[in-house]
């Protein structure tokens, strides 16, 4: 059932997006695991399209929030206002009380701003003048962050950083994708067009449908030691928690059900490992000299702890 849904809307979306199948099925697991998403990319990549393309698609809520750094906490959660007709106070839902939420441009907001994401994202709740109001369900966040302007921007904290479960760049299309994109948007944008194929109830089901996605114990064994590594690494200041963990866990289970498996094998983990680990690691100041990047790292790492073999 993974696996036909993911292939629906897999190919829903790229009613809108060319190509980026892997980009795609990236997101899908974010959906499948309710983590998640940091996409980084330089502007006019289709990180905002593909949000919409996405929550269209899962037929669910979607709200985009511009990051400024004029902006608030209470634009994020939402906030009480006294109305004056009724002589009381009304809670005003802000934009994080969707389904689906693009952050965009997260790192342009101040640090108190993002901070306000941050019970959202781990707890899928939001707590304003001292209620608590829950999240609706499945919940995700994708935020974009330009990694070449840096001016007047504030990076993201480790803290934060390890709340995104993935992250994925989708890059330049190819002579021939970027030739389809002319023809498909000379007449017009298809995103508004675009049709749900399936329901958030559907989504909730398929995520419970997820957690029994069999992982072995040596695989399970291998999954941790994968994390492990990136502690011990020489190169590596700061490795990957146990959240970090965690999301390998998840994430290989999701991809393991869009592939149409019902249990993990190793190759999900290392197909897994670049997009759950780059983004939480701290590379030692001598290695950035070298040029050495987080993907070098962990393909190394991935390439060197021992693969579980079958007996």
């Amino acid at each position: 059932m993974i696996q036909e849904t993911a292939k629906k809307l897999r190919a829903n979306i790229q009613k809108v997006i060319v190509g980026k199948d892997d980009v795609i099925d990236i997101a899908l697991v974010a959906v499948l695991c309710e983590g998640h998403l940091l996409l980084e990319d330089v502007p006019g990549l289709g990180k905002t399209t593909l949000a919409r393309a996405l929550a269209a698609s899962l037929g669910a809520s979607y709200r985009r929030i511009q990051f400024t750094p004029d902006l608030l906490p209470t634009d994020v959660t939402g906030l009480n206002w006294f109305n004056q007709k009724q002589q009381e106070f009304e809670f005003r839902p802000g934009p994080i009380m969707s389904q689906v939420v693009l952050a965009d441009e997260i790192t342009r907001a101040t640090p108190r701003t993002q901070s306000a994401l941050l019970e959202a994202m781990q707890e899928r709740q939001v707590t304003v003048d001292g209620e608590t109001r829950k999240l609706p369900r499945p919940f995700l966040v994708m935020a974009t962050q330009n990694p070449v302007e840096l001016e007047g921007t504030f990076p993201l904290p480790e803290a934060q950083i390890d709340r995104f479960m993935l992250r994925v760049s989708l890059g330049y299309p190819s002579q021939e994708e970027e030739n389809l994109i002319l023809e498909r948007f000379s007449t017009g944008d298809p995103l508004p067009d675009l049709a749900a194929v399936t329901t958030p109830e559907e989504v909730t089901e398929l995520q419970a449908e997820r957690q029994k996605v069999r992982v072995e114990s040596s695989v399970r064994d291998y999954i941790v030691r994968v994390a492990r590594a990136t502690r011990d690494h020489a190169e590596i200041d700061l490795g990957a928690s146990p959240r970090a963990t965690l999301a390998l866990y998840l994430a290989s289970q999701a991809w393991a059900g869009i592939q149409g498996r019902d249990y993990v094998i190793p190759d999900d983990v290392k197909d897994m490992a670049p997009n759950t680990l780059t983004h939480r690691l701290m590379i030692a100041p001598q290695a950035q000299l070298r040029g050495r990047r987080p993907e070098e790292l962990v393909a190394d790492i991935v390439s060197s702890v021992p693969v579980p073999v079958e007996n």
